[in-house]
């Protein structure tokens, strides 16, 4: 029989911007723990982790929860992939020397149960915000992030923790903008452009917005947005034939 494979993204584990930051990360090691044995796969799509600067000799404090139960399901043979996100770009080896991910720097596409999956935060992906695309080239720069982890941990993690809670508390009610609609929405223009020239793609999986989506792009290829694990606790379950979009609801059992 088939075990699952679990996509998921956006939980900004230390937001500042969070009220209920330790009952957030509660919760989502419940999921966890509610799927361990059903799990072949768990693909977290980015920005877990609200702000994390990984020095050579120092990570961020917290999360201990959640990399426990992360290491937990590596220990028991569960596959754990890790995309960085916009906001947890910096990570160094830790994750997967001590917790047994595997890292993904930028997008994949990968075969699984037979379908053709693309798989990817999406921050980049067809966004023309040219203060952003400014910002991610900064944040991905070799030369800066050498200049910043010359600051002590105590002032640069700080910094960063601010600079992601003040830039969340700049939009409505801390939410990113509602669905644009297909002619507008830049994930789904970006996958529709790339199908035009690899159309064996089965599905496009993405993080980043903070919506939740699911939209036919054609009989054989589907696109999905994965929420939050925020205000929707939401994700994306793959039984090896069928897809579902669902939110974690306390109590109730998991597919």
């Amino acid at each position: 029989m088939k075990k699952n494979v679990y996509f998921l993204s956006d939980a900004h584990l230390g937001s500042r911007a969070i009220p209920h930051g330790r009952m957030q990360e509660r919760r989502l090691v419940r999921f966890l723990d509610s799927i361990k044995d059903k799990a072949s796969a768990v693909y977290f799509l980015g920005d877990m982790f609200d702000f994390w600067f990984e020095y050579k000799l120092v990570v961020p404090k917290g999360y201990t929860r959640f990399l426990g139960k992360v290491s937990e399901l590596t220990d028991n043979g569960v596959e754990v992939h890790f995309f960085t996100g916009n906001h947890d770009i910096w990570c160094g080896d830790y994750l997967e020397k001590e917790c047994g991910v595997i890292m993904h720097r930028k997008e994949i596409v990968t075969e699984i149960y037979g379908k053709v999956f693309f798989l990817a935060h999406g921050d980049g992906l067809g966004d023309k915000d040219k203060k952003f695309r400014f910002l991610r080239w900064l944040f991905h720069n070799k030369a800066a992030q050498t200049l910043f982890a010359a600051i002590h941990p105590r002032w640069a993690v700080d910094f960063g923790l601010n600079w992601a809670k003040h830039s969340r508390m700049k939009r409505v009610d801390g939410k990113e903008p509602p669905y644009m609609g297909e002619d507008r929405e830049y994930l789904v223009l970006y996958a529709k452009e790339y199908l035009e020239t690899h159309p064996e793609i089965n599905y496009f999986i993405f993080g980043h917005r903070h919506i939740e989506l699911d939209l036919m792009l054609r009989r054989d290829s589907r696109l999905m947005i994965l929420g939050d694990w925020i205000n929707f606790f939401s994700y994306a379950v793959f039984d090896g034939e069928h897809m579902f979009l669902e939110e974690f609801i306390e109590g109730q059992s998991q597919p």
